[in-house]
């Protein structure tokens, strides 16, 4: 593992710093990318380092964000995302913010984020990204047949491959469960799977554990999303 590892516009950020710090630095940020999936207990230790060495870089801050929010550390992880918003300007990370709140429990403030003005500002991805979490958010104060509801937009019938389709595909499909329509959440888990080809969701091993005689209701159009 070697600091030339590291992303070129990230080894920019980290230009400012003294030559013996940055590599220090930048190899601890290459640990965190490379564990954070697999180990991401250690994962954070070495964001919690790089953040010792260089509290003033935003890239820092998302790393270690990133970590604490993978760590579930979800109060440490929302105060290294304000300060990585403060230090680079980006709402990149809106929606993560928002599972955060979910995550310690204010699923009201999850919403209130979702509907805010900085939400208009995101791109596609990550406003798809940010229905996903409101929805849970409606879940979590026990409104299930408004967090389905809200999840019918005209790009839950999109035929991409992006992540955020197939991720949006079984974000719905999970509703349908949460008000009892097993048939239509089956439906809505293969296609999840059919459009998700790098393994985003875990669509298919859903789809073994909901057989077919687990629900006789016939699918009805509650829970299909209008077409355009």
């Amino acid at each position: 593992m070697t600091a030339d590892a590291l992303d070129r516009t990230v080894r920019a950020e980290l230009s400012g710093l003294p030559k013996g710090l940055s590599d220090i630095v930048a190899r601890h940020l290459v640990m965190t990318g490379r564990l954070i999936d697999e180990d991401p207990e250690a994962a954070y230790e070495h964001a919690k380092a790089a953040q010792r060495h260089a509290a003033r870089i935003a890239v820092v801050r998302e790393s270690l964000a990133l970590a604490a929010y993978a760590t579930a550390r979800y109060e440490e992880a929302l105060a290294e995302f304000r300060a990585h918003r403060r230090l680079s300007g980006s709402d990149a990370y809106i929606a993560v913010v928002a599972d955060c709140e979910r995550g310690r429990g204010q699923p009201r403030k999850a919403l209130e984020l979702a509907r805010s003005p900085r939400a208009e500002k995101v791109d596609h991805d990550t406003r798809i990204e940010l229905l996903i979490v409101a929805a849970g958010a409606r879940r979590d104060m026990g409104q299930h047949e408004a967090a389905m509801v809200s999840l019918r937009v005209p790009a839950l019938t999109s035929h991409s491959h992006e992540p955020w389709a197939s991720r949006l595909k079984y974000a719905y499909a999970d509703a349908l469960l949460g008000v009892g329509n097993i048939a239509d959440a089956r439906m809505w888990f293969e296609q999840a799977a059919a459009v998700d080809l790098t393994g985003e969701t875990d669509a298919l091993e859903r789809l073994t554990e909901l057989s077919p005689t687990e629900d006789t209701r016939v699918p009805d159009k509650s829970g299909a999303p209008p077409r355009h």
